[in-house]
């Protein structure tokens, strides 16, 4: 085992700011990497998932898509990166900016964030959480999410958007009944679009949920012939299929 330790930055701020629109939000984050801005952690909440975690966490965030920020650095430099942000959000449509250094006052603004899956699960009572992702090139992030987002709103079951937008990361949370068919099939197919799409845009089929059972096919179209190799260092390594059997690619 390594262990890697890293000191803990002299100051650590947070900030969430609200977007009239998706487009708006996203925009704010390419922006901020393309100048350089060292952001620590950024995520992105659409306004259903606002609208859900304000319901679960009982806040009251504007239910529009909300960026989620981290700033880590000395407090000059920690200051520097916030106002530049700011600047660049109210050019892309955004509302308040809070922000704060404060421990206490930091937790409170990104519980929304940590609470977010079981907000949009609880959409509806009875239901269970179905969820998906993909992960494109920052330089299609906010298409490929505009995308999805209408997808989402033509559907018929509630879903949310949150993601670590600053890797071209974003997740889809589906709030499905379990007993209906019918509802598996059609976030299936969004599903499927959504990968269609991150892979034309030379994207990935999952950023970090990892292939799995799921994603095996969706793996073969990404890769290709690839994945055949892949099954080789496989069986190379484990001749007997003990490791996470079935998982990633049939053996």
């Amino acid at each position: 085992m390594t262990l890697r330790l890293h000191g803990i930055p002299e100051a650590i701020s947070s900030a969430v700011c609200s977007f009239d629109t998706l487009n708006g939000a996203v925009d704010t984050v390419v922006q901020a990497i393309q100048i350089g801005v060292p952001l620590a952690r950024v995520e992105i909440l659409d306004d259903m998932q606002m609208k859900a975690v304000n319901a679960w966490s009982k806040l009251d965030y504007p239910e529009l898509t909300t960026l989620f920020f981290e700033f880590h650095g000395s407090p000059r430099y920690v200051d520097e990166q916030a106002e530049t942000v700011r600047e660049l959000a109210a050019a892309n449509g955004g509302g308040d900016f809070r922000w704060s250094n404060l421990p206490e006052e930091r937790s409170k603004l990104w519980k929304a964030r940590h609470e977010a899956y079981y907000a949009a699960v609880n959409l509806r009572p009875g239901a269970v959480g179905w969820a998906t992702d993909v992960c494109v090139p920052i330089s299609r992030l906010a298409e490929c999410i505009g995308e999805t987002k209408a997808d989402l709103q033509a559907s018929s079951v509630p879903a949310t958007i949150l993601g670590h937008v600053g890797d071209g990361n974003f997740h889809v949370v589906f709030s499905i009944d379990p007993e209906s068919e019918a509802e598996l099939a059609e976030v299936s197919a969004i599903n499927a679009r959504m990968v269609e799409r991150a892979l034309a845009m030379d994207g990935t089929c999952t950023g970090e949920h990892g292939i799995g059972i799921g994603k095996q096919d969706w793996l073969v179209a990404e890769l290709g012939d690839a994945v055949d190799l892949m099954r080789t260092l496989k069986h190379a390594l484990d001749p007997h299929n003990l490791f996470n059997p079935g998982k990633i690619f049939a053996f």
